[in-house]
């Protein structure tokens, strides 16, 4: 149930809202009760101890719920226009980017893009990046010196589930 409930919520808090019918701010909040309500509406089996339970065990804490316990809204990985609200803050030295062996050419001559999402995502560890690259094909870790970027004025942002973001990757910063 968690695994297609999860599926559910990053559908509608990352890229379709209007699947079920919800509306979601400028920041990316949906109210909870809403979001439930249409859920059901939708055909979703989805209670408040469900929703809960999903956000709380999800391996990748993609959903953040809000201090007040009414909203709900996805950490990161939107292709819809939002704006999270996240302040720039400095990177370490080092940051890691999993990609399939198949995107190697495109990266080494126009670096790495932020493709559908609003931005190109980045691990602090290896284990991390090894999976996300896992999901496109034959997995590689590039390693992304962000504390040149940084230096250099490049932005970057961290997500509430600790995922860093940046817009996009020139080549001269991406080794193996």
């Amino acid at each position: 149930m968690s695994k297609e409930i999860s599926k559910m919520l990053s559908l509608v808090l990352r890229h379709a809202p209007e699947h079920i019918g919800i509306i979601l701010d400028q920041n990316g909040w949906t109210d909870i009760k809403q979001l439930i309500s249409k859920a059901k509406k939708a055909g979703y089996k989805l209670s408040l101890d469900d929703l809960l339970e999903t956000v709380q065990t999800n391996d990748k804490q993609r959903f953040t719920i809000s201090e007040d316990g009414q909203k709900i809204r996805a950490a990161q990985g939107h292709s819809i226009d939002i704006d999270l609200a996240l302040q720039s803050i400095e990177p370490p030295d080092v940051l890691f980017h999993g990609t399939a062996s198949a995107n190697l050419n495109s990266i080494f001559e126009q670096g790495i893009h932020s493709a559908k999402r609003q931005y190109v995502h980045l691990s602090s560890n290896e284990e991390t990046a090894l999976k996300v690259g896992n999901r496109h094909g034959k997995a590689i870790v590039l390693k992304i010196n962000t504390g040149q970027m940084f230096k250099e004025g490049f932005k970057f942002f961290k997500a509430d589930n600790g995922v860093w973001l940046t817009d996009h990757i020139l080549p001269k910063y991406i080794a193996f």
